[in-house]
Formats: C-alpha cells, sequence, structure tokens
C-alpha cells in the first residue's frame, strides 16, 4: 500500500474520532492571484509532511477549473531526499472560492478551507474542520518572528490544539 493510501486509511479511520467545528472561510478569493507558490512555513502535519523541510505547494489553474497542485519537500532533513505529491483540487461551487476538495487519490477529497489570506495575498492559513491539519503559508520562505508567533495565536483561536504544531525549516 503506498504511503498515500496509508494516509488517507488513517484519515477516515480517525476521522469520526477528531474534533470538530465550523472554519470560518475569507469572503472571496481571486482565484487566478492565488495560483503559485506558496512556502509552507509552520503547520499541524498530516503523516505524509511530519518531517517535511522546505516544503512548498505550487497551485496552476487548469482550463477545467481544477487546480493541479504540487506539493514537494526534502524528507527528515534541510537537505534529505525530495518528495513529490500531485493532488489535484477542486473548488466547491457557492464557497467564492475561498473552500476546496484536494483529492490525492480518487475518490477521496480532503477538505481544504482558506480561513486567512492577506490583502496583498501574501500569507495564508489554510486550515480544516475536524482540527486535525492546518498549514501556514506564505510567499516568501520566512515571516518576523512577531508575525509568526501571531499566526500562532489566530491557529490557536480557531480551536487548534498545537500540541503538533510545528515551524518548517526553509533553506
Amino acid at each position: 500500500m503506498t504511503i498515500i493510501k496509508q494516509f488517507f486509511l488513517i484519515l477516515l479511520l480517525t476521522g469520526c474520532a477528531m474534533k470538530s467545528t465550523q472554519i470560518k472561510t475569507v469572503a472571496e478569493v481571486d482565484i487566478n492571484r492565488f495560483m503559485g507558490d506558496w512556502y509552507v512555513l509552520a503547520h499541524i502535519p498530516s503523516y505524509v509532511e511530519k518531517n517535511a523541510f522546505n516544503a512548498v505547494e505550487s497551485y496552476k489553474l487548469n482550463e477545467d477549473g481544477s487546480i493541479a497542485t504540487t506539493f514537494t519537500f526534502n524528507e527528515g532533513s534541510i537537505n534529505g531526499p525530495v518528495k513529490t505529491y500531485h493532488p489535484k483540487g477542486f473548488v466547491i461551487p457557492g464557497t467564492n472560492n475561498a473552500e476546496w476538495g484536494m483529492q490525492f487519490i480518487w475518490p477521496i477529497k480532503a477538505q481544504y478551507k482558506i480561513a486567512y489570506l492577506d490583502k496583498d495575498y501574501m500569507i495564508t492559513i489554510v486550515a480544516r474542520d475536524k482540527l486535525d491539519y492546518v498549514w501556514l503559508m506564505a510567499r516568501t520562505k520566512t515571516l518576523p518572528h512577531d508575525e509568526m508567533i501571531k499566526f500562532r495565536e489566530m491557529i490557536k483561536n480557531m480551536g487548534y490544539n498545537l500540541d503538533n504544531y510545528r515551524e518548517i525549516e526553509q533553506e
């Protein structure tokens, strides 16, 4: 069984036992401005990315409206082997592009809610109602320390337990 299939099997088996809330999304996302590279600066990781370094999520809008996604990172250390995944994103109709389904394997689409997005499309937080995973991403490899603290608090205030919260080293 591939690691992605194992990840989703674990996700499905544990999903019923997890705390859940209604994460509020941003009012609207200009999907074209959201496309491009995002450095993952911090997260509560999924199994696949728990030892990620240099993590980058890249989005490209397909002609059919789906989102070609490339998730790349070094496994285990800053110079570890490069891992690359290609899930496909699907905007949920009626959400003003702020909620997606992210499909790693058919037919499962994981929830992907854009809970924060600054006006310049430079920083975003992607969250889930299950409060199991979260990603703080930026167009730059680093943010000032006080900004990182501010966003960590924002994630905590969404209802997340930060025991597994981890900042990702970017080189």
